[in-house]
């Protein structure tokens, strides 16, 4: 097994020709991950110290801000098929992928959790408003079932349901801010003009610049983990132009990720305003009542449950799928996902995990940084990918483990930690300057990378050169599609 531990099925690069997720396909994901409960405090938080119009203007610019991180970090996917946790073989080692990537694996596990109790919430809001039935509890079992199955049955049975969630996610949204619009101005308040304590001056810049980071640090743990996602996109063959070869996940990460982030915050700002609490299942019950309260009740249950499959359930089963090698297949990794985002009882712990939750998102972001400068910076995209499925190959370095990734993990996160406010930004460069300089200049004088000492583009690209990077079960021989040859990997 130990020769065959990195193999994990459900790890393998993903094919040209397997990749079934279009640019509509995509933008669709977005629409449904970006409805969360976060995006609605960043607006109920930032109309209490700024017009709405400027809370807008925050988290558009964050928003974009943190759409080109991952569109960055997505090449990885696009570019060789890979997912975070195998990538992270690169910077961390075979063994040490694991710490920051079980972290990862689970936080999303216990927003699935969060997003679930919501979710099941709303459901019972909606059952008990139609037929009068209340078990709160029955929902979120009923609910976590559903998500979990749709997740299992894979990429294109989730993009099935993104399609399907995205339009009526779209007209509800509508229908909830146009009824919370309507009974702001019952209670005599502009949704344009009412704030809760106005700042002026020095005060306003700051919670200007707190909305755009909130922004930014709650989306810095899908800019590490979104090749999980991206490695599933359509790419060009041959396309060496990287706007276009990454064109599908721009349009999804810079123009329907902003958008709909952006129209969740205004709905958080005018729950906010219209009733003094963000979250909009209280505001709807205040604003609304019968049918029309249980067709709005149902985009926040479509909404969780798109949301889940992607940004969390997709991403904590691949990384508990790595941890666990063939034995734990990905259907495996999402069982325990859900496993673990019940076994917390978000239900009680909510108002703890929610912070807690959002320090280990900012805490991550180093990871980002990290990522950014051993594929771009270092590598220069290029990755010897056969040797992330080797249990002795160039990524074992010192007893599995990047010692050059883990001290920059440690202080870009403890640097984001301690300066919240700006988490995304301070953890990225600190954690990207660390890791160039240590890896650079000391780690990888000791273990010596193949692709940076030959960076040849025909061995080491991807979709660039039409290679589909293929892992066979036998240790010795790797295929090489791009030019139709195979040959020999040398035993270490």
């Amino acid at each position: 097994m130990k020769k065959a531990y990195l193999k994990s099925p459900d790890l393998l690069p993903i094919a040209h020709g397997e990749r079934k997720v279009g640019t509509f396909g995509f933008a669709n994901m977005w629409i449904g991950m970006a409805v969360v409960l976060a995006a609605f405090a960043i607006g109920g938080s930032g109309v209490q110290f700024l017009p709405l119009g400027w809370v807008i203007a925050a988290t558009i610019i964050g928003s974009l801000a943190i759409g080109f991180f991952i569109t960055l970090t997505g090449d990885i996917g696009i570019e060789h098929g890979l997912s975070f946790p195998v990538y992270m073989r690169a910077p961390f080692g075979t063994i040490g992928t694991h710490i920051p990537s079980v972290v990862r694996g689970v936080t999303a596990s216990f927003w699935f959790g969060i997003n679930t109790y919501f979710g099941s919430a709303a459901l019972n809001g909606i059952l008990f408003t139609l037929v009068g039935f209340d078990n709160w509890f029955l929902c979120y079992v009923l609910f976590a079932a559903a998500q979990l199955i749709n997740t299992s049955l894979g990429i294109k049975a989730i993009e099935r349901f993104a399609d399907l969630a995205a339009p009526i996610i779209i007209l509800i949204s509508i229908w909830m801010y146009t009824s919370l619009s309507a009974h702001s101005v019952e209670q005599g308040r502009s949704v344009w003009a009412w704030v809760e304590s106005p700042v002026t001056g020095v005060a306003a810049a700051t919670a200007f610049v707190v909305v755009i980071f909130s922004n930014m640090g709650f989306w810095a743990t899908l800019a590490a983990d979104i090749p999980s996602i991206s490695r599933f996109i359509k790419a060009p063959q041959f396309e060496k132009n990287w706007f276009k070869r990454n064109k599908s996940a721009i349009i999804g990460n810079m123009i329907a990720m902003p958008l709909t982030q952006t129209f969740m915050v205004v709905i958080g700002a005018v729950s906010y305003i219209a009733v003094q609490n963000y979250d909009p299942i209280v505001a709807l019950q205040e604003a609304a009542s019968g049918l029309i309260l249980a067709v709005l009740l149902i985009m926040i249950v479509f909404a969780q449950w798109s949301t889940n499959v992607a940004a969390n359930l997709v991403p904590a089963a691949t990384i508990f799928s790595n941890v666990g090698g063939p034995k734990v297949p990905f259907y495996v990794g999402v069982l325990a996902a859900g496993v673990i985002g019940t076994a917390v009882q978000p239900w009680n712990l909510f108002n703890i995990l929610v912070p807690f939750l959002l320090i280990i998102g900012a805490v991550l972001s180093a990871i980002v940084g990290i990522l950014y400068a051993d594929y771009y910076l270092l590598r220069k995209r290029r990755v010897n990918v056969p040797d992330l499925y080797e249990n002795n190959g160039q990524y074992r370095y010192l007893n599995g483990v990047n010692l050059a990734g883990m001290i920059s993990w440690v202080i870009g996160g403890l640097a984001a930690y301690w300066l919240t406010n700006y988490s995304f930004i301070v953890g990225f460069v600190v954690g990207a300057a660390c890791y160039y300089v240590l890896a650079k200049y000391w780690w990888f004088k000791k273990y010596p990378q193949r692709e940076m000492e030959d960076p040849s583009d025909e061995l080491y690209l991807g979709v660039t050169v039409g290679r589909d990077w293929v892992i066979t079960e036998n240790e010795d021989v790797i295929l090489n599609e791009a030019v139709g040859a195979s040959f020999t990997k040398k035993n270490e």
